[in-house]
């Protein structure tokens, strides 16, 4: 198995100490950096940025979002990142929500998922460097009776295959994702319960495209907070409000993915109750709301002997590349979260 790193947002008032992250990742040996965007910093300028000072480590976007930008688009931006940082690239695709996609991008959150094929398939249509024309529901390239004319990429990527990655939570995308796609990009993933939210549903979809899990990539994201193990309460009590904001107020009542995972995961009051508190405007009661041993398990907390032990535990339930999101107040104490993950996965017996 091996680690990331997430940045998340960039512009939060840490981008100094994000790079600083980013820099001693590369020199522990850390696989991928990711970056996120939302609405505020985009990722492929983060990416662009990070990729320029260091030296071996890949960037990738978690994610890039369908509704912000045209598919051709996105081809020429994954081919020249590729390019930029030396065949270092990986693309990672999500729908984003609908009051995200309908509300800053003024796009209708309608069939994601065939929205989401169509995606993939002009992109790697376009990575060919073949002159690109598709014809589908969301897309037709050219357009008809028209002035346009199939374009092909000039850009040379590094590498003949960029690695492309979809953010999926529910069952049928991630199906769609196994099927499509060369790896997941997971969110609260719990290694107790991995197999029945996500693992099964990525095999169904290997399955259909006639292939295996072999060589897919299982990604999830887990903050991780290094401290003592009597104090994993207290450590689980700094992620209620990240928890709650997910799980409460991340989407409208009906279309929140994330409660829905928790639902999924054996949390069904709970989640409802987060949600109730969140939506009403009460975050500190929802967070008050989100049971300790929900956070515990979508986190690593405590000692490196701990920490190592749950990382045996993903890698058990299928996971290939455990991506950190070092948590501290300080930049000493992120890196110090850094330098534990790769403590831990050496004592796992993982790296």
């Amino acid at each position: 198995m091996q680690l990331g790193i997430n940045l998340g947002y960039w512009g939060a008032g840490m981008d100094a100490d994000n790079l600083a992250v980013a820099q001693e990742a590369d020199r522990l040996g850390y696989a991928v950096c990711w970056a996120a965007e939302a609405y505020g910093s985009d990722a492929a300028t983060v990416l662009t940025w990070v990729a320029a000072q260091t030296e071996r480590i890949d960037v990738g976007s978690a994610i890039f979002q369908i509704p912000a930008r045209q598919p051709a688009m996105t081809a020429m931006t994954a081919a020249t990142l590729d390019s930029l940082s030396g065949g270092r690239f990986r693309l990672g695709l999500g729908v984003s929500g609908p009051q995200v996609s309908e509300g800053w991008y003024g796009v209708k959150f309608d069939k994601p998922l065939a929205r989401t094929r169509e995606y993939v398939e002009i992109i790697r249509k376009a990575m060919t460097r073949e002159r690109l024309s598709y014809e589908g529901q969301h897309w037709t390239l050219p357009l008809p009776g028209g002035p346009g004319k199939p374009i092909k990429l000039t850009v040379h990527p590094q590498r003949e295959h960029i690695p492309l990655y979809i953010a999926a939570i529910g069952p049928k995308n991630l199906e769609q994702t196994g099927e499509i796609a060369d790896g997941a990009l997971l969110i609260f993933p719990s290694a107790d319960h991995l197999e029945d939210t996500a693992i099964k549903h990525l095999r169904a979809g290997r399955e259909k495209a006639g292939k295996t899990l072999d060589g897919f990539d299982v990604c999830p994201t887990l903050p991780l907070a290094l401290g003592d193990d009597k104090d994993v309460t207290t450590l689980a009590d700094t992620f209620r409000p990240y928890t709650a904001l997910y799980v409460g107020g991340m989407g409208s009542r009906k279309q929140n993915f994330y409660n829905q995972l928790a639902q999924r995961m054996g949390y069904e009051k709970e989640a409802a109750e987060i949600q109730d508190k969140y939506l009403s405007g009460d975050k500190q009661g929802a967070a008050a709301a989100v049971p300790h041993d929900l956070i515990d398990k979508t986190t690593l907390l405590g000692s490196v002997d701990r920490i190592a032990e749950r990382m045996k535990a993903y890698a058990e339930a299928g996971v290939t590349t455990l991506t950190l999101a070092p948590a501290g107040f300080t930049l000493d104490e992120r890196l110090a979260s850094l330098r534990a993950g790769t403590e831990a996965l050496e004592r796992a017996g993982l790296a």
